[in-house]
């Protein structure tokens, strides 16, 4: 099993996740190869809290044009959507964001 810094990668800072955290659930961007069980242990770990359910989606890389060349293509990610049960604490992380 990998480090939980190799499976949480980064938040997902966008409008859409951030209206979620009041309601305790979080987005991240996480390891392409994770499976559930591991991201829900990784985040216990990382931040303290207790995981309720893990809700993961592939995301395939865009096309991206680059000039006279064919065209490229953005690398594919997987997302994973994180509730918290209602007596865990909150990520401290995005509290300040919201």
């Amino acid at each position: 099993m990998s480090n939980a810094y190799d499976i949480i990668k980064r938040p997902v800072i966008t409008e859409q996740s951030m209206e979620n955290v009041a309601d305790k659930k979080y987005v991240f961007m996480v390891d392409i190869n994770a499976a559930k069980p591991e991201i829900k242990a990784a985040v216990e770990e990382i931040f303290g809290v207790q995981v309720e359910k893990v809700t993961t989606l592939r995301m395939q890389g865009k096309q991206k044009r680059t000039g006279a060349y064919p065209m490229g293509r953005r690398p594919a990610y997987k997302k994973a959507m994180v509730k918290l049960t209602k007596d865990s604490k909150t990520i401290e992380f995005f509290e300040g964001m919201v």
